[in-house]
């Protein structure tokens, strides 16, 4: 329906410019000629080129609810719907080696409890729900035997593959990318996303125990409601560029076919921020929805694969915004497009 609208309004404008031109032309012609005057029938012709041309339904009425149309009827469809409860397995399986991972090498080879502290309180502010449970048991975990640190680097390898694989053919769908890469080609790809996702967070991470070693040194300890502000601020700014910057790695370098940068950043940007609205709306949502009542001591697991269920939709959608704003703009039907 979409391309259907496109067709015509191509048309009919195309149609108005070519009288408009034409109309140029003659009068051009007759100015050399004796400067006389257009005839009545060009006049004519200008005039109805003129009403045409404003009578032209402009696009930019009609982009946003017409992507918001087609931002509905995709998430309504069921193979979206079966592509994000994937991705939500997989990243569940995988979040908790992934972290336990991080905290064993901040704590082993860094030694750096800033460090440490930082990705406590990231934990803290990052899940939904079961914060201290969690926080509690990874603290156990990565003070056990080093067989707990090489079992959740091998769930780490399988698990990240399973996050990517469904990823990329939703991906590949929504771009119109025909062909999917080879199973060993999905594994590298993977690898290198899961790979930039732990330089990302460490970095992150980084610079949030720096800044806040930092402070306390020039305040000499005092003023710890500042030094805590300013951590979390800190926190959440790097916290939220990280995402962005995960967001961006994954539109871009996921799908089995060459995509602008300018298409994806802009999804990116708003996807990583909107990721950060909606933990707040669940958060807010949690009690309401009750998940202990119904699912008992499974509720945690329960209340952290909806989270996940609803990123990975959030995702998509983001990716089908970014191809839908990329065709219309090859089509030269951008919101942002000014008549000359």
């Amino acid at each position: 329906m979409q391309n259907s609208n496109i067709a015509i309004f191509s048309n009919g404008l195309a149609a108005a410019e070519n009288k408009c031109e034409r109309a140029r032309t003659q009068a051009h012609l007759a100015d050399k000629n004796g400067g006389s005057f257009l005839t009545d029938r060009q006049s004519q012709e200008v005039a109805e080129a003129a009403k045409a041309f404003s009578s032209a339904p402009s696009p930019s009425a009609k982009a946003y609810p017409g992507m918001f149309r087609s931002t509905v009827k995709y998430l309504l469809r069921t193979e979206v719907h079966t592509f994000a409860f994937s991705v939500a397995a997989n990243a569940i399986l995988s979040f908790f080696p992934f972290v336990l991972l991080l905290m064993t090498l901040i704590r082993h080879v860094l030694h750096s409890a800033l460090m440490y502290a930082v990705v406590l309180q990231l934990l803290r502010d990052y899940l939904p729900a079961g914060q201290d449970f969690v926080i509690r048991n990874l603290n156990a975990l990565v003070e056990a035997h080093q067989r707990a640190q090489v079992l959740s680097l091998l769930i780490l390898l399988i698990t990240s593959t399973g996050i990517f694989m469904p990823l990329e053919v939703a991906l590949n769908r929504i771009w119109g990318f025909p062909n999917n890469r080879s199973y060993l080609g999905n594994q590298l790809i993977a690898l290198g996303l899961a790979l930039a996702g732990g330089v990302l967070a460490m970095l992150s991470i980084a610079l949030t125990a720096e800044n806040v070693g930092l402070l306390e040194s020039l305040l000499h300890g005092h003023a710890m409601f500042l030094i805590r502000l300013v951590a979390f601020l800190v926190m959440k700014v790097s916290a939220i560029v990280a995402s962005i910057a995960i967001f961006f790695l994954i539109y871009w370098l996921l799908p089995n076919g060459k995509v602008p940068v300018r298409a994806v950043l802009p999804a990116a940007v708003i996807t990583g921020l909107l990721s950060e609205t909606l933990k707040y709306a669940y958060i807010v949502a949690l009690p309401r929805l009750n998940f202990q009542e119904v699912y008992g001591p499974f509720a945690l697991s329960v209340s952290l694969m909806f989270w996940a269920f609803l990123l990975g939709l959030l995702l998509l959608t983001g990716a089908n915004l970014s191809a839908l704003q990329h065709q219309r703009r090859l089509a030269g039907f951008s919101p942002s497009r000014r008549r000359s």
